[in-house]
């Protein structure tokens, strides 16, 4: 064996990777598609979409978005399916409003179970703080994360220093599910579900099911929190936000919970103009924390 071919078989580090050649998906907007930010042995590179403002002025705090999926699809280049048809789209609108945005893949369920997709969210931040020579005020970070995604958005921000969350029908305490879904205890019981995919076990005997819950870090210094739920979500009770926004206030944390009246998952059964109305707010939520 040639000497160097064990020191060559290693990745190369992430944050030292050139980026992705620049696209302008719209205007005053640069998008660098696909830049690796991790390599997990095992698995294909990690990669996440970062949009920018094409004439960022000062150090530019961060959206870090995480997607939706049940853990086991999704892509980072769709926010909710409902905004496909935006000009411009959700992320564009992000940077233009002066904002670094990184849309990141995790490691699905169906490859990993949890912990790896928080770990690859945290990952994201990493390589951020050490891309130096992107002029990014990484101490300004925003999570946002939708369905699956505000889940470990929700971690994120509750394990990592963060400036605030926005959490679009997420999760807040798998635990209680066998009390706020509809289906009980045969929910929390069954091994297809995708929070049992998530964890490798039905959620009532999975023994990191508290861990994987946010209502388990809150604490009085968790960052503001912008919960947004439709009341007729059949697939994530509107309870679990209500339930994550009571935990935060009653730790004496900033929680403001947005009640959407009949919008189900993805807003699913609400105007165009509600959707663009519930994204505006969930904007300016994080200009104001970052401000």
């Amino acid at each position: 064996m040639h000497p160097d071919l064990p020191a060559l078989r290693l990745p190369p580090d992430p944050a030292r990777l050139p980026l992705p050649p620049a696209e302008r998906p719209a205007d005053g907007v640069v998008l660098h598609r696909g830049a690796p930010y991790a390599f997990v042995p095992g698995f294909r590179p990690l990669e996440l979409d970062l949009w920018l403002p094409a004439d960022a002025g000062a150090p530019l705090p961060v959206i870090l978005y995480v997607h939706g999926g049940a853990w086991r699809a999704g892509r980072r280049s769709v926010m909710s399916p409902l905004t496909r048809d935006w000009t411009p789209g959700p992320f564009a609108r992000m940077a233009r409003a002066g904002f670094a945005v990184a849309s990141v893949d995790y490691r699905l369920s169906g490859g990993a179970p949890y912990p790896a997709q928080l770990e690859d969210v945290t990952a994201a931040r990493t390589w951020l703080a050490a891309r130096t020579d992107l002029d990014l005020d990484v101490a300004r970070t925003v999570l946002w994360g939708e369905s699956a995604g505000a889940l470990l958005a929700s971690l994120a921000a509750l394990t990592t220093p963060a400036r605030a969350c926005v959490a679009w029908y997420g999760h807040s305490d798998l635990p209680a599910l066998a009390e706020h879904h509809p289906d009980g205890e045969s929910y929390t019981n069954d091994p297809a579900t995708p929070e049992a995919r998530l964890l490798g076990a039905p959620v009532a005997r999975a023994p990191r099911a508290r861990e994987a819950s946010p209502v388990t870090h809150v604490t009085a210094s968790a960052p503001p929190f912008l919960l947004v739920h439709g009341t007729e979500d059949s697939l994530v009770p509107h309870r679990q936000s209500e339930h994550l926004a009571e935990a935060l206030r009653r730790a004496g944390a900033d929680a403001t919970l947005d009640t959407v009246p009949g919008a189900d998952h993805m807003w699913l059964g609400v105007p165009g103009a509600e959707v663009e109305r519930v994204f505006a707010d969930s904007l300016a939520f994080a200009l104001r924390h970052t401000a």
